[in-house]
């Protein structure tokens, strides 16, 4: 996409199309997981496994936090605490030793990931603790080679807990910073300085953490297209490699912390897109490549080169570079994605203790694919990464004709032709500059479970 094209932006076709729908982290989507697959299913997708010398990646959750940030959708534990981390960990590590048995066969560790909750919650003692029992029983690079991520709260990080990050093998860091007005981060109960977030990601340079994520979100209470520009351009400043500008959903009825935000002090529908849309044009004038859906790097940045070579991936961390991975989840609510299934740990902390306490893996649901699924998956992930998709060349990946399997779907493609926000010619699907804000409404075209025409409870908007 050229950074200097606004045409990015198309105000009326995205009050249209901003329906809900999903993120496409995975096909199928969460909804669709299944509480009939169990311990048994994963043993299955382990012996299909057997003898893989594909890569690994790596996810573990920490769910506990110290303060509750009103925003919030994760699936976390509030705590002041710090004792309560030692029995999950304890329990972690058994989570750790029976996926290991499953699917390490000494593979290569090519990314990791700690997500949370707030990982850094844990002490610098622990962190070594834990790194040091996933070394015990995957084979993690120790060249500094692997794609080694943590989200990090400034607010719990200083000089020695990201020393003690860069000495155990992580070189990538996320920073939550959401918005830097005073008034807005004492709405959403996240009072973070500047200054704090500037030490995190100044000393993380210093340290020579090689990339770092900040994320922001737009649509918090009290803010206005003044506050959120200003935050945005001291950002800018502060150079970071990556940026993620999420949307807030407010969802109440699902997450409790955000009912103690007062929905009159939303910004309204048309703030938020004024929001979006001038975010948007700083940072492409800033120099930012927008990869798709929340995310912009820098054009030298792993993920916009992996782009420009058709090679970037989706799964359950974001985008990524790692497309050749089977991807393994430890701790609670986490989820997996190995061979030709989906599965994810139990939601509720106290079902995952049981079932460690009962020597099982701590599985609660899954989904296994089927060719149909395979194949759509692949159409939206080819889609959402690189937005466009030769239909010549996937006809011949999969052996069909695209236009005789995709019928209905060219069919609803149509309008979408109309409105400009995606072009055929050549046997190609491109996706307009138009239409890669409304991406996930035009991956919801080749989604079995979700007719494109219909809105689905439980899914964020758009935009």
């Amino acid at each position: 996409m050229n950074n200097n094209d606004q045409s990015i932006w198309n105000e009326e076709l995205i009050r249209r199309y901003d329906l809900s729908g999903p993120r496409y982290t995975s096909y199928p989507t969460a909804v669709q997981f299944d509480a009939g697959f169990g311990v048994k299913d994963c043993l299955a997708v382990a012996e299909s496994c057997k003898g893989s010398s594909a890569p690994l990646s790596l996810y573990v959750h920490i769910p506990f936090c110290a303060h509750v940030c009103y925003y919030c959708a994760c699936n976390k534990v509030i705590t002041k605490h710090r004792d309560r981390a030692q029995p999950y960990l304890d329990r972690l590590y058994k989570d750790i030793e029976k996926q290991a048995q499953l699917f390490s066969e000494n593979r290569t560790v090519e990314q990791l990931h700690w997500g949370g909750g707030t990982p850094t919650f844990i002490s610098n003692d622990q962190m070594r603790e834990l790194m040091g029992e996933l070394r015990k029983h995957f084979n993690l690079l120790d060249d500094d080679s692997g794609d080694y991520s943590i989200e990090i709260d400034p607010r719990e990080a200083d000089e020695d807990t990201l020393k003690t990050l860069r000495n155990i093998g992580f070189n990538r860091i996320s920073l939550g910073v959401q918005d830097f007005n005073e008034k807005v981060q004492v709405a959403v109960n996240r009072v973070q300085s500047e200054e704090e977030t500037r030490f995190v990601l100044d000393k993380g340079r210093e340290l020579g953490f090689k990339s770092i994520n900040l994320d922001l979100i737009y649509g918090l209470p009290f803010q206005t297209p003044e506050t959120f520009s200003a935050t945005v351009k001291r950002v800018i400043e502060m150079n970071p490699d990556r940026l993620s500008v999420f949307n807030y959903a407010h969802m109440p009825h699902r997450f409790m912390p955000q009912r103690r935000i007062n929905e009159s002090d939303l910004p309204s529908p048309d703030q938020k897109l004024i929001i979006l849309h001038e975010t948007i044009d700083t940072l492409l004038d800033a120099g930012f490549v927008y990869i798709g859906m929340d995310h912009f790097a820098k054009p030298d940045d792993e993920l916009a080169i992996a782009q420009s070579k058709g090679k970037l991936h989706r799964n359950f961390q974001g985008y990524t570079t790692h497309s050749d991975c089977d991807l393994i989840s430890m701790g609670v609510s986490s989820i997996s994605q190995v061979g030709l299934c989906y599965y994810q740990n139990h939601h509720d902390l106290e079902d995952y203790n049981k079932a460690i306490d009962d020597d099982l893996l701590p599985v609660k649901r899954g989904v296994w694919l089927n060719n149909d699924d395979q194949i759509r998956k692949d159409a939206i992930m080819q889609l959402i990464c690189h937005f466009e998709l030769d239909m010549k060349k996937f006809g011949q990946e999969h052996n069909l004709s695209f236009s005789d399997y995709f019928t209905e779907e060219l069919d609803r493609l149509a309008q979408y032709q109309k409105d400009e926000l995606v072009s055929i010619s050549d046997d190609t699907i491109f996706v307009q500059p138009g239409g890669r804000l409304l991406i996930r409404a035009i991956c919801k075209i080749f989604d079995k479970y979700i007719p494109a025409s219909q809105t689905q409870q439980g899914f964020s908007r758009i935009i």
